[in-house]
């Protein structure tokens, strides 16, 4: 009989323990991408020379936490690794931060705003820090999410390799 005990009890405690670990790991919904704190015109100033050192383009991703879509496009692009190969190999990334707490104004107004589109909106920026496309997200949706191919074209026809006249 206390062997029985013993053996339910080691899997009742083995259950609740696993059950917490699993609670305890963050949902794609709940992964703050966003700074609301960040100097996002620092944080453009670095990335563009980064790009320009890389041969890179800057890609910005302007939205919040709060947005359900900002974070479902981050959880695609960091979690598919042809997605994730093509962004990082063309661009450098920045998160803008747009919320309550900051809206970024000057910034935005800088990259002629972009918000006007929702969110997420993605501007795209050379390695001189020139504003050369600004893609709606909506254009990348399917269902209630974003489409690979959708977001694979999008990103592999801003890269600089696309805009190269060379490879014409």
């Amino acid at each position: 009989m206390f062997k029985r005990i013993f053996v339910a009890l080691l899997f009742i405690v083995n259950h609740v323990h696993v059950y917490g670990q699993e609670s305890q790991k963050p949902a794609a919904d709940t992964v703050k991408i966003y700074n609301p704190k960040a100097d996002a015109a620092d944080d453009i100033r670095k990335a563009v020379k980064l790009a320009a050192k890389e041969n890179k383009h800057v890609l910005l991703q302007v939205g919040g936490n709060w947005c359900v879509w900002c974070r479902r496009f981050n959880a695609l692009v960091t979690t598919d690794t042809g997605l994730n190969r093509i962004m990082y190999d063309n661009y450098v990334v920045v998160h803008v931060n747009y919320s309550p707490e900051n809206h970024n104004d000057k910034v935005l107004a800088d990259l002629e705003y972009p918000q006007r589109f929702g969110f997420p909106v993605f501007v795209v920026l050379d390695g001189k820090g020139r504003r050369i496309h600004t893609q709606n997200s909506g254009y990348l949706e399917e269902g209630k999410g974003h489409s690979k191919e959708k977001v694979a074209e999008f990103l592999n026809q801003w890269s600089p390799k696309a805009l190269d006249p060379a490879t014409y």
